[in-house]
């Protein structure tokens, strides 16, 4: 894509090696390596929409264009929901592999055009994520909207819960901004498990910017079984597979 219109030819990096983690998502299955250069592209073109003042002209032939594009890819929406899961892999990383699995999650999915995305990593007993946040997620001028950081405190702890061996949905997620977290700026989230019993997991953690903390977060989750998770991410895979086995016959 041109850098300065949306006229021109597309340049991307397709790896010469498929993405295996998400190989096995029934969605991305031979197509994995386009797919997140298409999310990449997505992705560009949020920064840029938040960021560019063309004239009114301008702003209106790339919406035709746009919208073409749009009408286009509304013709592969298949009639049953894509999965949002796929099968997670074990490892001694634990929840590092977590992001593995949400392939279009809203914090960590690569193939999710509104995540930044996160990058998840375990160094036990902590969960890491790290980014830099854009344009797109600015609150304050500057500083990123506390809603960002609010929502990619929930997968870090859900990470550090993984790693623990306790996951489950989140019951309550409380932040205190200590001072701002600017936008353009390397972020490292941490997070880990302080205590558990046998319905809760109780979790902590902090930003750190330029070696500095700028956010402190808690959280408290409910406990699942991993089975109960697997089986409510299983129906929907499920549900897609048998609907292109109809479309395939």
């Amino acid at each position: 894509m041109a850098a300065d219109g949306i006229a021109g030819t597309v340049r991307t990096t397709v790896e010469t090696e498929p993405l295996p983690s998400v190989e096995r998502h029934p969605g991305l299955q031979g197509r994995a390596n386009e797919a997140h250069a298409l999310a990449d592209q997505l992705r560009r073109l949020i920064r840029l929409a938040v960021s560019i003042a063309p004239s009114p002209r301008e702003t209106e032939e790339m919406t035709a264009q746009l919208a073409a594009v749009a009408d286009r890819m509304e013709r592969h929406v298949p009639d049953v929901p894509l999965p949002r899961y796929a099968p997670a892999e074990e490892g001694p990383s634990g929840g590092a592999l977590v992001d593995d699995s949400m392939p279009f999650d809203l914090t960590v999915g690569r193939f999710n055009p509104l995540a930044l995305p996160v990058r998840l990593t375990a160094d036990p007993p902590k969960a890491l994520g790290h980014g830099i946040f854009n344009v797109a997620y600015e609150g304050a001028p500057g500083c990123v909207h506390g809603g960002a950081l609010a929502a990619t405190f929930d997968i870090v702890f859900s990470a550090a819960n993984t790693i623990a061996g306790s996951s489950g949905p989140t019951v309550r997620l409380g932040l205190r901004y200590r001072r701002p977290t600017l936008i353009n700026e390397e972020t490292l989230f941490e997070g880990w498990v302080t205590r558990a019993t046998d319905r809760r997991v109780f979790s902590e953690g902090r930003i750190i910017q330029g070696g500095i903390v700028t956010v402190e977060a808690e959280g408290e989750f409910a406990i699942f079984e991993r089975s109960d998770v697997d089986r409510m991410a299983a129906g929907r895979r499920a549900a897609f597979d048998d609907a292109m086995r109809r479309v395939r016959d």
